[in-house]
Parts: C-alpha cells; sequence; structure tokens
C-alpha cells in the first residue's frame, strides 16, 4: 500500500465537450472570460471526485499563443483569472487540503518537437509566465513537454521561483517508450540534473504508453506518475488549436477501462496519477474508488 497524489482530469477537452461555443477564439482560456462559472464547475467536479490538487486552466494563456490572435496583453489578465478560479473554487468546497498546480505548457504547438524553439527563447517566456503564476500556486507541471530541451527551459523558469517543480514528457503513441521528440526519458531526465525537479510524469499520451514508460521513469529515482490523455492518435502535423478537426476520442477508454490502466502504472511504482485530454470527473472518481479499494491512500503534494 502507499499514498499515492490523485490528480484531476482534462480541463481544456472536458470545458469544450460542456460549453455551447465549439469554437472558442482564445481557446481554452476562452471559458476564463465568457464562461467562469463553467470554470469553477469543472474543477469543483474534480475535487468532489477525489482529486487533491487541481491545474490552473492556463494551458493556452500564453504570449506565443495569444499573439496568434493579436491578444498577447491579456495574457497577464487571463493568468490571473486561471489561478483566481482555481482558488476560489478550492475555497467554496471548503477543501484546504487540495493543492493548486501552476501550468507551463508547450510554447509553439503541443506534440511538434519540430515547432520547439531554442532554450533561450524559450526560457525568457517561460521566466514571464512562472512569475505570474508563482504567487498563486503550490507548485508548478511543466505539461507535455516533447522534446528534453523543452522541458529543461519550463523547469529552469519554474525552479527558479522556488515552488516544487514536476515535469511532465508527453511520449510517442506506440513503440518503444520515447519522448515526442524520440529521445529516451533517461535523455530527458539527464536534462534537468541541474536542477532540483520533484517529480517526473508522462502526459497527454496513450496510457499504454505510458505503462510501457513506467520502468523508465521510476528509474530516474524521484517520484513519479501518470495522467493519460483519451484520443485515438495524434497525428506528427498537429496544429495548435485544431483539436476538433484533427483529433477524436477512443471508444474504449470509459471511467473502468482508465482506471484499470493507471492501476497498473501504481502496481509498476506510480505515486502521482490523474487524467488529461478527454477524462472527466467520472475517470477520477472511479481512480479515486479504485485506489481506496487497493488499500493505498490518497493525499495531496506536501
Amino acid at each position: 500500500m502507499a499514498d499515492i497524489i490523485l490528480l484531476d482530469g482534462g480541463m481544456g477537452q472536458e470545458l469544450l465537450n460542456r460549453s455551447r461555443n465549439k469554437a472558442p477564439r482564445r481557446w481554452s482560456a476562452e471559458y476564463l472570460l465568457a464562461e467562469p462559472d463553467l470554470v469553477r464547475q469543472v474543477h469543483g467536479e474534480y475535487i468532489a471526485a477525489g482529486a487533491r490538487l487541481l491545474t490552473v486552466n492556463a494551458y493556452s494563456a500564453t504570449y506565443t499563443r495569444m499573439e496568434m490572435i493579436d491578444c498577447a496583453h491579456e495574457v497577464p489578465k487571463l493568468q490571473a483569472l486561471a489561478c483566481t478560479l482555481a482558488r476560489e473554487t478550492r475555497e467554496a468546497a471548503g477543501a484546504p487540503g487540495v493543492a493548486i498546480a501552476g501550468c507551463l505548457p508547450p510554447l509553439n504547438g503541443t506534440y511538434r518537437p519540430d515547432r520547439v524553439r531554442p532554450f533561450e527563447v524559450n526560457l525568457e517566456e517561460y521566466r514571464r509566465l512562472a512569475a505570474l503564476q508563482a504567487p498563486h500556486v503550490d507548485l508548478f507541471i511543466c505539461e507535455t513537454m516533447s522534446t528534453a530541451e523543452e522541458a529543461r527551459a519550463a523547469a529552469t523558469a519554474a525552479c527558479e521561483t522556488g515552488r516544487p517543480v514536476w515535469v511532465a514528457w508527453s511520449l510517442r503513441d506506440s513503440g518503444p517508450p520515447l519522448l515526442r521528440s524520440g529521445e529516451t526519458i533517461a535523455q530527458a531526465f539527464a536534462a534537468l540534473a541541474d536542477l532540483p525537479v520533484a517529480a517526473v510524469l508522462a502526459n497527454c499520451c496513450a496510457p499504454e504508453a505510458i505503462g510501457a514508460a513506467m520502468p523508465d521513469l521510476v528509474a530516474t529515482g524521484r517520484p513519479t506518475g501518470g495522467y493519460a490523455n483519451g484520443f485515438t492518435a495524434i497525428p506528427a502535423t498537429f496544429l495548435p488549436g485544431r483539436t476538433l478537426e484533427q483529433l477524436s476520442a477512443r471508444k474504449d477508454l470509459g471511467s473502468e477501462a482508465y482506471a484499470e490502466l493507471a492501476m497498473g502504472w501504481v502496481a509498476q511504482g506510480a505515486t502521482i496519477v490523474g487524467g488529461c485530454c478527454e477524462t472527466g470527473p467520472a475517470h477520477i472518481a472511479r481512480l479515486h474508488a479504485a485506489l481506496q479499494a487497493a488499500g493505498h491512500r490518497i493525499v495531496a503534494p506536501a
């Protein structure tokens, strides 16, 4: 039996699926402005499902992404809203033990290692984003990182804030356990050797890929885990902001099936589990029940 940190599930896709607005101009950040009560509702349902960590809804609220639609000036406001809504939900739920994670995402396209810009360029923007979030979050997750250098830039900026930092790499959906860049987990972890990264994970890839990668993640010696997506496949030519046109959800990954796969990660040594795109509160509730039934203690990050 072990202490397991239970994360929340997907946020952007969950908002998109629930909202009548299926073409939000600012992507998932649109809902911070247009439907803040919906953002609070989803955060609240994750707490009710048993999650002990909420990630702020700031994935698309980056300078690079907002520059695409001439809204870079809105980034500080969007970042503040993302943090405020998560904190307000935690307070309204009377759940002070639930932690809040800041989000440092890919800057120039998810799943696209070929679009990752030079380290110094990424570092400058990550520093600006981390500074906006740091006063309001308990830790940072550098998530959906597709290359070792992308993760190193995000983690460097996050570590400079003094907050605990987790790094989550996005893996190829099939084949040997590799980052989307083709780098091994050992290579990606070596790039973080001089940083006090508190945990390493895999995220936003097939749950089977996370299972295949778990021995390599555990071999880093850091607390480890995963939170998978429920997409059928990620095309190599994926373009940012075109999720509905390019991705489809699996039909075989309901809450029961997802929990079974995630429990397999726990059996391999994972101590941090949750869900990503196309997982929702029902998935987290079922995973919570499975963890309890197995005798594990569900905890928040220290």
